[in-house]
């Protein structure tokens, strides 16, 4: 069965600056990444560069937007860091990442849903610490937010 990492957070802010956090460059920049080069369409690239000078390692590239609806969801594929690059990156399908965006009470529920891990051991090393990272990034994003609006 395919595992899925599955993270959440509640932002203090409504569902379109919740949605431009991952879809605008430098909103990106500004929680996740060094470098973003994002074109939210259907089709459009979704590039996330961690170390610039490097663009073929710890980085998205070749990555691409698969569905999006505006202040609602968006979607695209996932590359894995250098690690685990020689398996994961080479996969087809790759891993794939859906982010959904729900109002609620004082802000937005951000929901995010990691798929198409498969089932070998090397594979669940690369879920685990994917997940470990998701996690730090958004706690990173909450607080980059909260400190926004202190």
């Amino acid at each position: 069965m395919d595992k899925i990492v599955i993270v959440t957070v509640h932002l203090e802010c409504d569902a379109h600056q919740a949605f431009e956090r991952f879809t605008v460059n430098r909103q990106l920049e500004s929680w996740l990444v060094n470098l973003a080069e994002v074109e939210p369409r259907v089709g459009g690239k979704y590039e996330l560069f961690w170390e610039p000078d490097d663009r073929e390692n710890n980085s998205t590239i070749g990555c691409h937007v698969t569905a999006l609806e505006p202040d609602r969801f968006v979607s695209f594929e996932w590359r894995s860091p250098r690690q685990f690059k020689h398996f994961a990156n080479n996969a087809d399908p790759l891993t794939h990442v859906v982010v959904f965006f729900i109002p609620s009470e004082g802000g937005t529920d951000v929901y995010l849903l990691h798929s198409g891990w498969r089932s070998m051991p090397e594979w669940e090393e690369a879920r685990l610490w994917q997940e470990r990272a998701w996690r730090v990034a958004f706690e990173e994003l909450e607080k980059r937010l909260t400190d926004a609006h202190a």
